[in-house]
């Protein structure tokens, strides 16, 4: 079991993930307020849509834990469960009485994972975290957009989603770890700082600073490691991608294009130094693409096995042919809304290949059943209810 005490994206998310390949995931809400991500973004009728992917494979369940009862029913609930993923500042589940330690008294097997913005140390640790902050610290906005433009910020949740991701492999390396041969079988503290996974995304850029002293600088959509590697707008107004990070697709691309020429110049051999030269070869590229339909440019990259994408928004990856065939996109039924269609699971599993049983259900609709199982009769249901406990 996995017992979901985070709010809005990175915790939950992880949680998600987890229940998409067949965990038993419990989501504790507060039975007021609930995961803001019931109402965050768009809505219809009332109803988060946002909610319904982040909320799918998981039983709802409300408790105050910051209240004696509250606390004691998730001390109850942990009990029985193999992992606890919560969000809250560095000191509050110590405040509720639910400390790591604490909570390895009462089940030593629990994987306690600790998703915040800073950590749960430093200077900064009790500062409120967001994924913004953490695309704004990592080093990804800076070097982010155009050379002459302000640093960038994603338009969606990418350091969440990373960090959603990284906790996934915390968590599935620590129950490793516990139920390994020969181990003690103890579950351990996981402590996740949403400004870390980023930074290991961007590459050499730390090493590069200190062994060399230089800064990457924004530099649009273009690569200082690679060119021709840029956006591309075709005559029917529709735009493409390209990359050439292997040598023997940028003189593909450069015979394609009508340029042969440039394959036999000195600096075509490297990518860096072929970015060196980056004006050039967009100019012969670009030139060319915008000659030419989307279809045809697809089609002629094709032919030659040259790496070429169009670029989309979430209307064409509804129709694309291979996202079709993998059912990126798959459809679900829901209570409110009727059959939704949502992100599938992150990938297919030969023997164990996920499924969304359900979508995000109302606040406390398994209290009877979650709860219930737990020993909590009716009637003490319905005083915790009259108390705001649930």
């Amino acid at each position: 079991m996995v017992v979901d005490a985070a709010t809005l994206f990175a915790g939950p998310l992880a949680a998600t993930i987890l229940g998409d390949y067949g965990a038993d995931v419990v989501k504790v809400e507060h039975p007021r307020r609930g995961d803001p991500s019931r109402t965050h973004g768009a809505s219809k009728d009332g109803i988060g849509l946002w909610w319904k992917m982040l909320g799918r494979n998981k039983r709802a369940v409300t408790a105050d834990l910051g209240s004696p009862e509250g606390s004691g029913l998730l001390k109850r609930l942990l009990a029985g469960a193999d992992v606890l993923i919560e969000n809250f500042r560095p000191g509050t589940l110590e405040r509720w009485g639910l400390s790591p330690e604490t909570l390895h008294e009462l089940n030593p097997r629990l994987v306690i994972a600790r998703v915040t913005g800073f950590g749960q140390y430093g200077p900064y640790a009790r500062r409120p975290g967001f994924g913004t902050l953490a695309e704004s610290m990592s080093g990804f906005a800076a070097v982010t957009g155009e050379p002459d433009g302000p640093p960038t910020l994603p338009p969606f949740g990418l350091a969440d989603g990373v960090s959603a991701l990284t906790c996934v492999n915390a968590v599935m390396m620590a129950l490793r770890h516990r139920d390994r041969p020969g181990g003690d079988g103890h579950g351990q503290v996981i402590d996740l700082a949403i400004i870390e996974p980023l930074v290991t995304l961007l590459g050499p850029q730390p090493l590069v600073w200190d062994q060399l002293g230089q800064v990457q600088p924004r530099t649009g959509n273009r690569s200082v490691n690679n060119a021709p590697r840029n956006t591309y707008r075709t005559r029917d107004g529709r735009w493409v991608a390209i990359s050439t990070s292997a040598d023997s697709i940028a003189q593909r691309v450069m015979r394609l294009v009508g340029h042969p020429e440039v394959i036999d110049e000195p600096w075509f051999a490297a990518g860096a130094t072929r970015a060196e030269h980056a004006d050039l070869l967009d100019g012969y590229v670009g030139g060319w693409i915008a000659e030419r339909d989307l279809d045809t440019v697809v089609a002629e990259f094709e032919r030659v096995e040259a790496a070429v994408a169009p670029i989309y928004d979430v209307r064409d990856v509804f129709e694309d042919p291979q996202y079709r065939a993998l059912d990126t996109i798959t459809t679900v039924p829901d209570d409110d809304l009727g059959p939704l269609r949502m992100q599938n699971v992150l990938f297919r599993l030969s023997e164990t290949p996920g499924s969304i049983r359900w979508t995000g259900r109302e606040r406390g609709a398994d209290n009877a059943d979650v709860w219930g199982g737990l020993g909590v009769s009716a009637d003490e249901l319905a005083a915790l209810r009259e108390k705001g406990v649930v």
